[in-house]
């Protein structure tokens, strides 16, 4: 079963906006921290943003400014509103949740299919 589904990917002009969507499935009380990374082309990925169950951001220096990210708990899900995007901006984008394990206590990783976003120049 899918814990996380992306949307909101696509192509845009340089200096466009898009905004992603990522629902989680998994229980919201388990959840710690929600967030996005990316990849490109012949890159690591790379953190965009995070935000914990406490409404605390995080923000890569790179989209600073550019992008906002936050959270419907009561729809347990996280946004990334992405405007002046620029074409290094080019990645297909990830959703990520952090998690407790209510089994182990441990802290577990759920990754989404990832949702493709293209800024053309």
């Amino acid at each position: 079963q899918e814990q996380l589904v992306e949307s909101g990917g696509g192509l845009v002009q340089a200096g466009g906006s898009l905004r992603l969507s990522c629902a989680a499935f998994r229980s919201r009380f388990s959840i710690i921290a929600m967030g996005w990374y990316r990849q490109a082309p012949g890159k690591q990925r790379e953190l965009v943003a995070t935000i914990t169950s406490g409404s605390t951001t995080t923000y890569a220096d790179s989209v600073k400014g550019r992008f906002t990210i936050s959270r419907d708990n009561a729809k347990n899900t996280v946004y990334l509103e992405m405007n002046s995007l620029k074409p290094e901006d080019t990645a297909l984008y990830y959703c990520n949740t952090k998690y407790r394990s209510a089994s182990d206590w441990r802290i577990y990783d759920d990754w989404g299919q990832g949702t493709q976003v293209t800024v053309s120049s």
